[in-house]
């Protein structure tokens, strides 16, 4: 069970679980690629006469265990983050053996700021500051659909 349904309070509906965007991944798949090229062109006929080819497949080795690690690290920040607004409050939760967790209460939030780069328009993705009466969230960075999140959070 999530975090965010442990929590409910009794009345209390979930309106959103906001995710991660899939952008996270990009750095991951692109050591991937290059370790895939890498071993391509170390496989090919050009490099196998050579005596750098060795050379070429410990580079590729290299590269695909950097996109491994990114890829998993990418996929373990989605898993553990948790973003949901329901009808009395917005709730941020971070972090699998030591949790962090931001809530705050609707009547107290003040405004919401959604940064988006053109990409992050392009792609639907961008940054999330929700605003409260005298403090506020951290930046959740790279948030899909950051627009539906301010717009649930807003009421409009």
């Amino acid at each position: 069970m999530s975090y965010v349904r442990r929590i409910l309070q009794p009345g209390e509906e979930v309106r959103l679980i906001a995710t991660l965007h899939w952008i996270t991944y990009v750095k991951g798949f692109f050591f991937l690629i290059l370790a895939v090229a890498m071993l391509l062109y170390a496989r090919s006929g050009d490099s196998s006469s050579n005596s750098h080819s060795g050379i070429w497949l410990a580079a590729s080795a290299v590269l695909a265990a950097i996109a491994a690690i990114l890829i998993v690290k990418a996929w373990f920040h989605r898993w553990i983050t948790e973003i949901a607004v329901t009808n009395r409050r917005v709730i941020y939760k971070t972090g699998f053996i030591r949790r962090d967790t931001n809530e705050m209460e609707m009547d107290k939030v003040e405004s919401v700021r959604v940064d988006q780069s053109i990409l992050g328009r392009l792609l639907d993705y961008g940054n999330v500051t929700v605003l409260g009466t005298g403090t506020g969230f951290e930046t959740i960075q790279t948030i899909a659909h950051p627009i539906d999140l301010r717009n649930q959070i807003t009421g409009k």
